[in-house]
């Protein structure tokens, strides 16, 4: 029985969280309906006790998602909303605004040029360019690739939550002699691209293939998306990285700038 009531009230304790949480979602629909509005108001409009409208306001005034009007007592929606649906139009226009910027680098580099996300674990690529002299016309787009083995990867690890790089960390699959598999040295390795501010591999994915990568800013200054430029060993060289990564970074830049970075 003492199991069984354990278990009784785990469950109505979920059913309160989940409670909370369509209550304080429905605050911010009545901000952004009303534009502003009183505990008192909120309440009413909740039909719960005044308290518990103070306290879901003040869980959401603590995220920034409301704000309190100075001397008036009421509240409107915060700047966190804003950095929300920035973060959320930097998703969605990426890969419109990307695509010119690769094309122009994949010009002048004349190798490949593609843009990834972090998706479940992986690098997933969502825009691609070729320049003329691309040795293959192997289409990256909506392809996964592992995050320790790939330039744009290792760039997005590098600033991924924990929870992503610890999954990395415990997933380190061989893909050429080269490829990184160990924990201390992939994490090594990370801690160079965030003091470069670049990443790179040399034939850790494929034998013969090289490339080089950049992190690309969403509005919130968080990085959302790494730019890479790849091609084949003999013609993209180690030494040529780091000038190779100063001109991809300046792109990297004008794609973070076209999606509401500012920084």
């Amino acid at each position: 029985m003492g199991n069984g009531e354990v278990r009784q009230r785990g469950g109505n304790g979920n059913g309160v969280q989940v409670q909370s949480v369509d209550r304080a979602l429905a605050i911010l629909d009545i901000l952004a309906r009303r534009g502003e509005a009183g505990v008192t108001e909120l309440a009413a409009e909740l039909e719960v006790h005044k308290s518990t409208a103070f306290r879901l306001v003040g869980a959401l005034e603590a995220r920034q998602l409301v704000e309190q009007i100075s001397e008036r007592g009421k509240y409107r929606l915060g700047f966190g909303i804003v950095r929300l649906a920035g973060a959320t139009t930097a998703t969605l226009d990426l890969p419109r605004e990307s695509q010119p910027v690769c094309e122009r680098l994949a010009a002048e580099f004349d190798e490949t040029v593609n843009v990834a996300i972090l998706n479940d674990g992986q690098a997933t690529n969502v825009v691609q360019a070729y320049g003329t002299a691309a040795v293959t016309t192997r289409n990256w787009i909506g392809q996964r690739t592992p995050l320790h083995a790939t330039s744009s990867g290792k760039v997005l690890l590098a600033w991924a939550p924990e929870d992503d790089l610890a999954l990395a960390l415990d997933t380190l699959e061989r893909y050429t002699p080269k490829t990184i598999t160990s924990r201390s040295k992939l994490l090594a390795e990370l801690e160079g691209v965030r003091r470069r501010g670049w990443g790179c591999t040399a034939e850790e994915l494929e034998v013969g293939l090289n490339a080089v990568a950049a992190p690309i800013r969403g509005g919130d200054g968080g990085v959302v998306a790494a730019v890479s430029v790849s091609g084949p060993a003999y013609r993209m060289i180690p030494d040529t990285y780091p000038s190779v990564a100063e001109r991809l970074r300046a792109g990297a830049d004008e794609i973070s700038t076209r999606i509401g970075y500012f920084g």
